[in-house]
């Protein structure tokens, strides 16, 4: 959607990113945070476990991305929330089911060195 500047995250960086995730079979949003008054997710790359919406295939794209970037992905089961699913506390009370596809938006605000 757009391409950012500057160096991509690596493993230990902070990241600073906005967000949005649904199910792709039910267009159910679980994690948003465009709208609203709801601040972006701040994650340090290469920690676990995931938290908020993020998952394994999202990082995995923010390590090709850089600062001011914006993409539409679809992450596959597999780096998804696989057999599982999931549930957050996150006030949606969306649950993932097992297996889902997901499809999220994301834009990188600020990619930094993580405070040690």
């Amino acid at each position: 959607m757009k391409v950012g500047g500057g160096a991509s995250p690596r493993p230990g960086d902070l990241v600073v990113i906005d967000i949005t995730g649904k199910i792709e079979s039910s267009g159910e949003v679980f994690v948003n945070t465009f709208e609203g008054d709801k601040k972006p997710l701040a994650l340090v790359m290469g920690s676990r476990p995931y938290s908020k919406g993020v998952c394994e295939g999202i990082e995995y794209v923010l390590k090709t991305m850089k600062a001011g970037g914006k993409r539409k992905v679809i992450v596959p089961p597999q780096l998804g929330f696989g057999e599982n699913g999931a549930d957050f506390d996150s006030g949606t009370g969306v649950q993932i089911p097992p297996l889902a596809t997901l499809e999220y938006i994301l834009e990188v605000e600020k990619v930094s060195i993580a405070p040690a």
